[in-house]
C-alpha cells in the first residue's frame, strides 16, 4: 500500500506488543489498513524500524523492550498518548516459548518466565491503557492466546497453561471493565510465522493436510480477525474467546 493508497484516518489509535513481525505485524498492519495508528513493540530495534517503515512512519511508532519490563510497559503507553494523544485498543500478543518438553521435567524457572512474559505482562499493559485512556473514554482489548490454550498441548505445556491462562484473564478483565472496554480473545492454531516454525518446518504439506481448510493460518487470518474484535461490528461480545484454527478442532476424537 502506498502513501496515496492509504486510507483517511480513522482517529483511532491502538497498542499492539510483539508486533515486528508474525502475527503481531500482522495485525497492526489490518488496523492501518483501515485507518488507525499504532504503537508497536518488540524487541529487536532494526526489525521494529523496519516494520514501522513498512507500515508507515506517518502511521505507526515503534518502542523496543521486553514485555515483561514495567518500565517498557510505560514508555509504550506514554509513546500512544503522546505521539497519537489517545489509545483505543490493545492487542496483548507479545509472548514466549522457550521450552519443549514434558511438564515432568520442566525448570520452574522457565515456567516463571513463560507465564511473566504470557500473562502478566498482558495485565501489566492492561492496566496501563485502562488508566491513560480507557477508563474515561472506552475502547477495547484483544488478547492473542492460542488453541493450545484450549486443549492439551504436548511438549509445548507451560505455553499452553500460561494460554489457558491468559483465556481467564481475558474473562476477569472483561467483567470488571464493562460496559466501557469489551475484552476478548483470539485463540489461534499453528500461524506460519518464525515463532511457530517448530512446528511445521520441513513439513508444511504434511501439517496442512490435517486442517479441513486445507492450509496453516497466516498472520493476516488472525489481523482480520483482531480488527472485528476491534470494530464496531462487534460492540455486543465481550469475555469471548474466537478459535482461529482452520478447522483442526473439527478432528477432535476422529480417529
Amino acid at each position: 500500500m502506498t502513501a496515496n493508497e492509504r486510507p483517511e484516518l480513522s482517529g483511532k489509535v491502538a497498542l499492539v506488543t510483539g508486533a515486528s513481525r508474525g502475527i503481531g505485524y500482522g495485525v497492526a498492519e489490518a488496523l492501518v489498513a483501515r485507518g488507525d495508528r499504532v504503537v508497536i513493540t518488540g524487541r529487536g530495534e532494526e526489525a521494529l524500524k523496519e516494520a514501522v517503515e513498512r507500515l508507515g512512519a506517518d502511521r505507526a511508532i515503534g518502542v523496543p523492550g521486553k514485555a515483561h519490563d514495567e518500565v517498557h510497559q510505560a514508555a509504550a503507553i506514554e509513546a500512544a498518548m503522546d505521539g497519537f494523544g489517545r489509545l483505543d485498543f490493545l492487542v496483548n500478543n507479545a509472548g514466549t516459548n522457550p521450552v519443549f518438553g514434558p511438564l515432568a521435567d520442566l525448570d520452574l524457572g522457565v515456567a516463571r518466565k513463560v507465564f511473566e512474559t504470557n500473562v502478566v505482562s498482558a495485565l501489566g499493559f492492561a492496566q496501563r491503557s485502562w488508566h491513560a485512556w480507557q477508563k474515561e473514554h472506552g475502547g477495547a482489548i484483544v488478547n492473542i492466546a492460542s488453541i493450545a490454550g484450549v486443549s492439551a498441548s504436548p511438549f509445548i505445556g507451560a505455553y499452553g497453561m500460561s494460554k489457558a491462562a491468559m483465556i481467564n484473564l481475558t474473562l476477569q478483565l472483561a467483567h470488571e471493565y464493562a460496559p466501557l472496554v469489551r475484552v476478548n480473545a483470539i485463540a489461534p492454531a499453528v500461524v506460519k510465522t518464525k515463532f511457530a516454525q517448530a512446528l511445521y518446518e520441513g513439513r508444511e504439506a504434511e501439517a496442512a493436510a490435517a486442517y479441513p481448510l486445507g492450509r496453516l493460518g497466516e498472520p493476516q487470518d488472525i489481523g482480520g480477525a483482531a480488527a472485528f474484535l476491534t470494530s464496531s461490528q462487534s460492540e455486543w461480545i465481550t469475555g469471548q474467546t474466537l478459535v482461529v484454527d482452520g478447522g483442526i478442532f473439527l478432528n477432535a476424537g476422529v480417529g
